[in-house]
């Protein structure tokens, strides 16, 4: 070890690296000890709880009875069980109709308010209204506007000939209602990212491009949208690991109902647990979800990387 009488005869570029090194160590040590704490509160409420469903994934358990290891039988049930993948089915159908929905209409919107909108201001503020009011609160009012007796928009739609939308017996009509509630709430946050994004795109290279003969569309497609294509993915990525958790829309509009037809992975996961309290089946569904919600995740972070780390 180094003492200040051998650093004060070492020569002086010797110094002033063996100064940057200490540096450099003392800088790490701050780091870790700011970051530990994050690390801890990470540890406690997300890894240790991920670890525990896991266990009880495995076990048999409910009120009243200590918790009886079955290993793989939980998961078997759940295969052999045709509600689990009626529910599975719904929730890939819905999940992709809310993210596309949402990624289409989130692009043109930012696009389009990257030029000359009267008021944009105002119509900003609109756009980002849905996600000033609570998930309950806009559920429920959109159920009683389209209630399928006495819904302002049922009303209207008898008016123009066009008939009853009956959502509460039809699943399919259930499910596209509750993607189109789910779509209308969380639009905002895709919107604000990809307008975030198109604001931070260099307009001379938009210039170049079309003195260079790129028409708008040419332009947008190989200029902008490679521009903004880590934005892109990460609001892609968030939606699609949300969007798997769908409950609230469905819950509140008909239950899954009728006969459990328009039931996904979250309701099935709340009836295993808070109905039939059967926590290892509810234990295993959770872990499915997760193990969805990685598969998903995996081509977007491999594309992100590519584009953000590696530089494309």
């Amino acid at each position: 070890m180094a003492t200040p009488a051998t650093l004060a005869a070492a020569p002086p570029v010797v110094r002033r690296t063996r100064a940057r090194v200490g540096d450099r160590r003392t800088a790490r040590a701050i780091h870790y000890a700011m970051v530990a704490p994050a690390v801890a509160l990470l540890l406690a409420f997300l890894a240790l709880p991920a670890v525990y469903i896991g266990w009880l994934s495995l076990n048999v358990s409910t009120y009243g009875q200590p918790a009886r290891f079955v290993g793989l039988a939980n998961y078997a049930e759940l295969l052999h069980d045709p509600v689990f993948w009626r529910a599975a089915r719904n929730t890939f159908v819905v999940v992709n109709a809310i993210v596309l929905g949402e990624l289409a209409l989130g692009l043109g919107l930012a696009v389009l308010m990257q030029g000359r909108v009267p008021a944009k201001p105002v119509v900003i503020a609109i756009l980002l209204a849905p996600y000033a009011i609570t998930e309950s609160s806009g559920i429920v009012m959109w159920r009683y506007m389209l209630e399928p007796d006495v819904g302002m928009v049922t009303h209207v739609l008898a008016r123009l000939g066009l008939g009853q939308l009956d959502w509460s017996t039809d699943p399919v009509a259930t499910l596209s209602l509750a993607s189109l509630i789910a779509i209308w709430h969380h639009l905002p946050f895709t919107f604000l990212i990809l307008y975030a994004a198109l604001t931070t795109v260099p307009r001379d290279i938009l210039e170049a491009a079309r003195i260079d003969g790129a028409g708008a569309f040419q332009a947008f497609r190989l200029v902008t949208l490679r521009l903004i294509m880590p934005a892109l993915l990460i609001a892609v990525l968030f939606r699609y690991i949300f969007a798997i958790r769908t409950f609230a829309e469905i819950w509140l509009l008909t239950e899954g109902g009728p006969a459990r037809l328009s039931e996904v992975l979250a309701i099935y996961l709340y009836r295993e647990t808070f109905k039939y309290h059967q926590f290892g089946m509810a234990s295993a569904t959770g872990v499915v979800m997760l193990a969805m919600s990685l598969l998903i995740a995996l081509p977007y972070l491999r594309r992100m990387f590519r584009e953000v780390v590696r530089g494309g």
